[in-house]
């Protein structure tokens, strides 16, 4: 009699190709993804001499400093992806770059592609590859120095995390998402409360998401701690992955899918910690502070510090003082300056279609940035009258990057200025030295750039889903 196994389990055995003595494993990684920030690794390789091991199996994208607007680049800017297009170059690596059709944020084209399968160990050097374990897959992110190990030998060596499984029950409420949930639980346990562990959600509310929403959910594991999420793959991901243009076909699809069927945890399978949400309990949530964990839904009010105790009295403080807001005000009522909506957590088809439904017919009162998830969104948006839309509801339709999200490719926030925001980290600065972000739905988002202040969308989505 076999001991049942997580999904988690069957993923890393089936990897795993040695154990040192110490307990950290060595394990076959199937996709390597490569930006601009993998100059550092290349540069490695070079000074030893060596070449990528199998550069088949790894692919560059231009996304972090991809402009989306037209206009001079920055030289700064231009030198990192110039530089990544010299490593893809000299590697024979295939790269997304700039005017290819596939180009797009690492994380969003994956998938798009059909690079992102159920079952590969996949690797990236960006802590939002947990993305792709939406697929069934083991994905995480890495450093620098794992980055240039895989590059040289397809391999990394992994110490085994505790695994966790949160069950979502139940179905979420109109217009409340998979972001709406990944905030829910993040401020329900924390942004350390899944440390070291990987997570398995399950249950009738994750079933019924699309992928686009399961990649939202995957996407933001990392900012609850741990160390990547995944789904067991259904229905819903194999009619999702078929006819991608790196999915297998014919035979080759048909022995892939009896593969991808055995992919779920066995019945009785025991995780190391297991969490049960009441989907019926998430409301549309937003961000009042400078973590993830500081979110509540729209319809409730700033925490007062005096309330908490310990580190989180002097974080609460701290951030109340960053944000510029009061203890105790309604969520509701804090004005906001502009708008972005995009990133590789929710600049999807998906999540542009919902923040259209919205603006349809309606105009921001605040200024706006909206950048698609990759070229081949942008292209589907145009093609479905959502860019007019969002142009005619007076906001700015740019090309595919991390744009806003992160500020690298120049698209920041100023000081002082107030973001509502579709994007997966709030921290102090990171759209900008003295941006305040609220994290919050693409949907929110554009009820914001309606009202001017942060809204509840479900009564400007009635009648409209």
């Amino acid at each position: 009699m076999t001991t049942p196994q997580t999904l988690f389990a069957k993923l890393w055995s089936a990897h795993e190709i040695m154990q040192r003595g110490d307990g950290t494993s060595l394990l076959w990684v199937d996709r390597h993804l490569v930006h601009e920030g993998s100059h550092h690794a290349f540069a490695n390789l070079q000074s030893r001499g060596m070449k990528v091991n199998a550069p088949n199996l790894t692919f560059g994208v231009v996304d972090h400093y991809a402009p989306t607007r037209t206009g001079d680049v920055a030289p700064d800017i231009r030198r990192m992806i110039d530089t990544l297009g010299y490593n893809a170059k000299k590697n024979d690596i295939r790269l997304f770059d700039l005017c290819d059709p596939g180009q797009g944020i690492v994380h969003v084209i994956g998938p798009e592609q059909g690079l992102t399968l159920p079952g590969l160990l996949i690797n990236c050097g960006d802590s939002h590859t947990s993305t792709h374990g939406a697929f069934g897959a083991l994905a995480f992110g890495v450093g620098a120095t794992e980055v240039a190990h895989i590059l040289a030998t397809q391999t990394i060596w992994q110490r085994r995390p505790r695994t966790m499984c949160i069950k979502v029950n139940g179905t979420l409420g109109p217009a409340v998402t998979a972001k709406d949930l990944a905030l829910y639980w993040i401020a329900k346990l924390g942004a350390d409360g899944a440390r070291g562990h990987a997570i398995e959600y399950a249950g009738t509310a994750i079933e019924g998401l699309s992928m686009e929403g399961r990649l939202t959910l995957c996407n933001l594991s990392i900012e609850g701690g741990a160390r990547l999420g995944l789904i067991a793959p259904d229905q819903v991901t194999f009619e999702y992955v078929k006819g991608r243009n790196f999915a297998p076909t014919g035979t080759d699809w048909d022995a892939a899918l009896t593969d991808w069927q055995a992919l779920h945890s066995d019945e009785s399978a025991a995780f190391d910690r297991e969490v049960t949400i009441d989907a019926c309990e998430i409301a549309p949530t937003v961000t009042w502070g400078t973590s993830p964990e500081d979110a509540l839904p729209i319809t409730g009010h700033v925490p007062d510090p005096a309330t908490l105790f310990g580190a989180k009295r002097e974080h609460a403080r701290l951030a109340l003082e960053y944000m510029g807001l009061d203890a105790g005000m309604p969520i509701d009522t804090v004005k906001v300056d502009q708008i972005f909506i995009g990133s590789c957590t929710n600049g999807r088809i998906e999540d542009l279609r919902l923040a259209a439904k919205v603006l349809s017919g309606r105009k921001a009162c605040i200024p706006g940035l909206v950048s698609p998830g990759s070229a081949a969104v942008k292209k589907q948006a145009e093609a479905e009258g959502l860019a007019q839309i969002f142009v005619g509801a007076g906001l700015e339709w740019a090309d595919a990057g991390c744009s806003m999200c992160v500020g690298m490719n120049g698209d920041l926030v100023a000081a002082g200025k107030r973001c509502a925001s579709s994007t997966n980290r709030n921290f102090k600065g990171r759209q900008g030295r003295g941006a305040r972000t609220h994290l919050m739905s693409p949907a929110m988002v554009a009820a914001a750039a309606v009202t001017g202040h942060l809204t509840d969308v479900r009564p400007l989505l009635e009648g409209r889903l």
